[in-house]
Parts: C-alpha cells; structure tokens; sequence
C-alpha cells in the first residue's frame, strides 16, 4: 500500500473550496510562519488571474450549503432578566388565555354536539303510528337519515370525497360505488 501524503495546504485548499471560506483564513498561522512581508508581493493582479481560473461551483452544492447555513429557527432571544421576566409573563398569559379560549370552542362544539344526539333520539323514539315491524324509529327520523337532496348539480357525496394529498390514492375512485 502506497501511503499519500497530504500537506496541510492541500486540506486547507479542499476545506476552503467546500465550505468558501478563504484560504488565507484559514490558513493564517502556516502562511504567517513560511512567508515575510518582504517576500509578499504587492500586486493583486496575479491573485485577480487565479481567480479567473477557479472551477465553477455545483449547483447542488450551493444548495446544500444554503440550508446548512440558513436553520429553520431563529437564533434565540438575548435578554436581560428583567426583560426575560417580562417575556416569561405576557407568554404565559397567553397560553392561559388562549387555553381557555380552546377550552371555551371545544364546550361549545360538545355542546352542539349533544344537542343533536338528543335531538336525534328524540325522533328515533317518537312514535307517530309509522313504524313497521322491522324498522327502527319513526318515519321522521329515517327521511332525517336519507340525506335526499343534499348533493345538488351532480356533485360528490360527502362520505366519498377524500381529503387532498401530495400524492395519488392507492385505489382512485370505485366506479362499483352506488348511493
């Protein structure tokens, strides 16, 4: 086995092409110790010809440093303890309230709810002279059931549609499907 060596310039090289930052930077104790400022030129024509020559970069390499470099979170707040106090508050107000106000819509909602139960088993156990034998309820509560005329136009019943997704259903539509 052949071993390779890498010098620290070549590792400073592929790590400033990968990630942009300047070799010089990165580079600033080697540089510091190999070159004088006598020995530097004081042109920057030559480094401007270099950088003419460098290879052009991977799209999807931009990209991928992009998000690397850009988090979904914002840096967190810096704040003095007064400030933080103040913060910690008016947050937990409004958790409280708006605890209370989803407490306050999910009440409402059952209470709806339960207003429809009862008024549904109302007209199942209403008797008006209707009910076969066989059949549960009175003939109000089965056409309450029937849902005739709901689907105007031709349209899609309720129990058929299906919420939107980024992707296709397995099964499309069932074309055995009747009302």
């Amino acid at each position: 086995m052949s071993h390779m060596s890498i010098s620290y310039e070549g590792i400073c090289i592929g790590i400033a092409q990968a990630f942009r930052y300047s070799c010089r930077a990165l580079a600033r104790s080697k540089i510091a110790l190999s070159m004088s400022p006598c020995t530097r030129s004081f042109t920057t024509s030559s480094s401007l010809l270099k950088k003419g020559n460098q290879p052009k970069t991977d799209s999807r390499v931009t990209m991928i440093r992009y998000h690397m470099q850009h988090p979904l979170m914002p840096r967190p707040l810096r704040l003095s303890r007064g400030r933080a106090l103040r913060h910690w508050t008016i947050a937990r107000a409004w958790k409280v309230w708006d605890c209370k106000r989803q407490n306050k819509a999910k009440l409402e909602l059952q209470r709806q709810y339960q207003s429809i139960q009862d008024t549904m088993e109302v007209l199942r156990n209403l008797d008006d002279g209707s009910s076969k034998v066989g059949k549960e309820g009175s003939r109000l509560y089965r056409i309450a059931l029937e849902k005739r005329g709901i689907y105007c136009n031709g349209s899609i019943p309720i129990e058929y549609s299906r919420l939107q997704t980024d992707t296709p259903a397995t099964y499309p539509w069932d074309h055995d499907w009747k009302r």
